[in-house]
């Protein structure tokens, strides 16, 4: 529990803090510990967690990635839970979330305020998400064509904050911060043979909802033919990700 507070922060965090070293190194989860996965989809970084000798709990808010986790790993534990407010019977010596905090965009206080209720004091919580400007370049593309084509300007699901911002509120919800980091990481569309249209059919559907369904390709091409000049490449779509990368303690 007291473990990080014992290290000297530059050995153990200089060296793993760097941009391209996995999150789960950073989190160093050892054996014997609790550790929480929020916003843990199906699974895959629980179980590199697992593996490392910790006991985890993987809680998503999504009932079929939950399913599919218990499916592929029915070894660990995964619930279905709402990261706003989700209660744990006994605290746990870890948080860790990797891609998930900013789709919790409701109020994100309370998220923060969740995890640090699910810790022991000295508790740390290691994180990453997308930061101020993530996907910039594909979300003007998105508002300039439905603009173009007179519709109303889509509510995006995400919260996406500056360094400053998230770090004010990890302290203002009790955490003292150890580590902040801020860069671009910009992201080959695999999962996306469309390019930006695919973007916004897998990441932004909700923007799609209660439209003519015979606007939809058309607006989608346009989305493209802007993004284009910003973020297709000769060897294929990029996405413009902006990450922030965070630990903190528990006060």
């Amino acid at each position: 529990m007291e473990r990080w507070n014992s290290r000297a922060y530059d050995s153990s965090f200089g060296y793993v803090s760097t941009q391209g070293a996995p999150l789960v190194d950073l989190l160093d989860p050892q054996p014997g510990e609790r550790v929480l996965d929020l916003g843990c989809g199906t699974g895959v970084l629980t179980a590199q967690i697992a593996f490392r000798g910790a006991e985890v709990l993987g809680i998503d808010g999504s009932a079929g990635m939950i399913e599919k986790a218990l499916a592929q790993y029915p070894g660990i534990n995964f619930i279905v839970g709402d990261g706003h407010d989700f209660t744990v019977a006994r605290p746990y010596d870890a948080a860790f979330s990797n891609a998930a905090l900013h789709w919790m965009s409701r109020d994100p206080a309370a998220v923060v305020g969740s995890v640090r209720e699910a810790l022991v004091p000295g508790g740390r919580f290691v994180a990453e998400m997308g930061g101020a400007g993530n996907c910039a370049e594909l979300t003007t593309a998105m508002l300039t064509a439905w603009r173009e084509y007179g519709l109303r300007e889509p509510e995006l699901p995400w919260y996406f904050p500056t360094p400053a911002d998230y770090a004010r509120l990890l302290e203002r919800e009790g955490f003292l911060v150890r580590l902040l980091e801020y860069f671009d990481r910009p992201t080959p569309l695999d999962e996306c043979p469309g390019g930006a249209a695919d973007w916004v059919r897998v990441f932004a559907a909700s923007a799609l909802e209660g439209l003519p369904p015979d606007l939809v390709e058309p607006l989608l091409q346009r989305v493209n033919e802007l993004a284009a000049p910003a973020l297709r490449r000769e060897t294929g779509w990029m996405a413009d990700y902006v990450r922030l990368r965070f630990a903190a303690v528990r006060r």
